[in-house]
């Protein structure tokens, strides 16, 4: 017997956790026109903020995409299981950077090290690709929209003057997301 699942926030998560992360991308490029960054003006305080407000709506898609993937497969669920925890991982490091960008002395209270600088980027994206990947081979997303993701946050990494160019690959990427699948009951 088959059951249909609904995840009808999931779509519109994605695709506005794709914008915000435009949006900051957008705000760090005009406020270096003068050739500085300007830490604690407005175009950083509101970049930052949408940057923050991007990866809490990401973090809901890994969440939202673990549940909607759910299969009896012991095998694939411990790699959904695995994925959405390395994801969820790696936004509260973003989190954590974030607030630190935003608020001084907390970045002095609690500097991040190290591993959350440099891991937690990397566990976001991997965690957030694996389970782009197993909604397209569950046919939740083209095979290219994973594809696109990829090249979006390489094209970041690359250069962070490339935040537009990555953000608006990420949402090409994930504007073609299914909010609903067949589960077996």
């Amino acid at each position: 017997m088959s059951r249909r699942i609904s995840y009808p926030w999931l779509r519109p998560a994605a695709v506005t956790a794709a914008l915000l992360l435009l949006g900051y991308g957008t705000l760090r490029l005009l406020d270096r026109l003068d050739g500085h960054i300007s830490k604690g003006a407005w175009g950083w305080n509101t970049g930052h903020t949408l940057f923050l407000l991007g990866i809490v709506a990401f973090g809901a898609v890994i969440v939202g995409l673990r549940g909607l993937l759910r299969t009896r497969s012991p095998r694939l669920r411990a790699v959904d299981e695995m994925a959405a925890v390395a994801g969820l991982v790696g936004a509260a490091a973003f989190v954590w950077v974030i607030l630190g960008d935003l608020f001084p002395r907390f970045a002095d209270a609690v500097p991040p090290p190290d591993a959350v600088l440099l891991g937690g980027p990397a566990l976001f994206e991997l965690g957030l690709l694996v389970l782009l990947v197993r909604a397209a081979v569950a046919r939740l997303l083209p095979a290219w929209g994973p594809v696109l993701v990829l090249v979006g946050f390489a094209a970041i990494a690359v250069n962070l003057d490339l935040l537009p160019v990555g953000a608006a690959l990420v949402l090409a990427g994930l504007l073609p997301l299914r909010i609903t699948a067949g589960r077996e009951a």
